[in-house]
């Protein structure tokens, strides 16, 4: 059973006393048939929290230096209409006891929390976002990840691999970001794919008549999820995994990078869509920079000596990360030159960057 959370906060121009406030508002609560238990501050303000029969929970503070905030929890089934006439009950006898005093209101949507289809997912940089994700259209655990497909009103279906919300099928902007933004003629050359199980970059490619790609992944139950739910970015290219200028390989790419290394097999294109830049800006401490590094260093060396390597970044708030990046790249045992481009990804309701490098 899901629960509702409503916020109303006030910021007050002067800190008021308690005992000027708070007795004009129990009248509203006793109303409601909500029991009051005051607590104990310590001196920082008035705080007390009102139960009632239903469920509900009301939590208000007053707080010293002039912030006034109610919190609202019940029960998702409950009645919206009571309780939007509680709230707004409140908000006016509060902006007639304080009487001018108020600098300003917010009274944001509810947060719904414990409900069945998760609709909360967090940006690269930490920002809380409300999608408009209506059901769970594929979820499987595999020996990998969490994989779930959502069916989003506005941006389709969208896969989230481990919590991050990796592609939608809105997301073109993605795909045409990390293959060169439409300024690379693939037309007879040999490309390399790491990564992109949803299959909107094989895709995309396949149109410009290459003479081979070859594409990697690991995780089988990602492909057979996006060939059912995510057709609006891969069509029908995961249908098959080979076709007439194509080979998808369902297996660990290190082993394979390090055997082309050892063959002295080179591709005219290297697009890297594993993973994005990690947060974490101790290199030396993460994991998943030490797997990036790898990756990275493998991927330039089976890069022909003119061509070009593609990968995503991250986003265009995380200046530290995406400098860090920026000195690995200058660290590899074959120097590099790159640049970036910052693309508006709409799912990603973020800018991102991506880079593009090739061989000095």
């Amino acid at each position: 059973m899901a629960v509702r959370h409503y916020t109303l906060d006030f910021n007050l121009s002067t800190a008021v006393e308690c005992a000027s406030v708070v007795p004009g508002l129990l009248s509203i609560f006793h109303e409601q048939e909500l029991a009051e238990t005051i607590h104990d501050t310590n001196g920082h303000g008035y705080l007390a929290t009102f139960v009632g029969k239903n469920g509900r929970l009301v939590i208000l503070r007053v707080h010293s230096h002039g912030l006034v905030t109610i919190d609202l929890q019940c029960y998702e089934e409950d009645n919206v209409a009571q309780l939007d006439n509680l709230l707004n009950s409140l908000e006016k006898k509060l902006k007639v006891i304080l009487n001018g005093n108020i600098a300003r209101t917010k009274k944001l949507p509810p947060l719904v929390r414990g409900a069945k289809v998760d609709r909360y997912w967090p940006t690269a940089d930490g920002r809380l976002v409300e999608y408009d994700i209506d059901k769970v259209v594929y979820e499987e655990d595999s020996p990998y990840q969490n994989i779930k497909i959502l069916h989003s009103k506005q941006y389709g279906n969208i896969l989230v691999l481990d919590g991050d919300v990796n592609l939608a099928e809105s997301d073109y902007a993605y795909t045409q970001a990390i293959t060169g933004s439409g300024k690379e003629n693939y037309a007879g050359k040999d490309v390399l794919i790491l990564g992109g199980g949803d299959g909107g970059i094989l895709a995309e490619l396949v149109k410009h008549k290459p003479k081979m790609i070859k594409s990697v992944y690991i995780d089988q139950k990602v492909i057979d999820g996006c060939k059912k739910h995510m057709r609006k970015t891969c069509g029908n290219i995961l249908d098959s995994l080979r076709g007439d200028c194509y080979q998808i390989l369902i297996e660990d790419c290190v082993p394979l990078l390090k055997k082309y290394v050892r063959e002295g097999r080179t591709f005219d294109y290297v697009i890297n869509d594993l993973t994005a830049i990690p947060i974490s800006t101790s290199p030396e401490e993460d994991s998943t920079w030490e797997f990036l590094r790898l990756i990275l260093d493998l991927s330039i060396r089976v890069l022909h000596p003119k061509g070009k390597y593609f990968t995503q970044g991250n986003s265009v708030n995380l200046t530290e990360a995406l400098s860090l990046y920026e000195e690995q790249l200058g660290k590899l045992s074959c120097p590099v030159d790159f640049r970036k481009q910052v693309v508006c990804v709409p799912s990603y309701l973020e800018q991102w960057v991506f880079y593009t490098a090739w061989k000095k």
